[in-house]
């Protein structure tokens, strides 16, 4: 079942006017390395209004046109390891959006949803092995997006245990941006 939001519905709460909104999303490295797949290995949280689906792998969260998104990610382990180093860390290689409205959620959207911003933290060169670091994408809404529903897709780039090798995942299921009109 589909609700229908508008901004107006929030307007006592205050929280869609400019504040960024963050969607976190924890993952399984162990099990996900292990099967090659994120199915069941990714946990989706934020701090949107309304959205629903928290703490699965089909996030829905509410935002506005204009509206910075900062999609943090980070493996579920994060302690420091007696020998001073940290486990290996995913990154978000690449977040796509989808045409739903061909009715094949496979298609790539061809009209941009958001507007990339690029690195504005510390950069990846700077990250070694003795140094916590998380991976993050960031992007505003396009104040020309319709509202509704765009759902979209992790690609993921996860670091193995041991060496150099790279594991290229993409999500199984989809989460979504609801888009509300203002």
């Amino acid at each position: 079942m589909s609700q229908s939001y508008h901004a107006g519905d929030f307007s006592d709460r205050g929280q869609l006017n400019s504040v960024q909104l963050n969607v976190v999303t924890l993952v399984d490295m162990e099990r996900a390395t292990a099967t090659e797949s994120l199915d069941g290995c990714l946990y989706m949280m934020d701090n949107s209004i309304g959205g629903v689906g928290q703490g699965t792998d089909h996030l829905e969260t509410v935002c506005k046109q204009g509206q910075v998104v900062n999609w943090i990610i980070r493996p579920i382990d994060m302690h420091r390891r007696p020998d001073g180093t940290w486990p290996p860390m995913p990154k978000i290689n690449n977040l796509v959006f989808l045409d739903v409205e061909k009715g094949d959620e496979d298609d790539v959207a061809e009209r941009r949803i958001m507007t990339e911003l690029k690195v504005y933290g510390g950069p990846d060169r700077m990250r070694d092995k003795y140094t916590a670091v998380y991976y993050y994408w960031a992007g505003a809404v396009m104040s020309t997006a319709r509202a509704g529903l765009y759902r979209y897709r992790f690609v993921l780039e996860l670091e193995k245990e041991h060496g150099t090798d790279r594991l290229y995942l993409n999500s199984p299921r989809y989460p979504a941006l609801r888009v509300l009109p203002v």
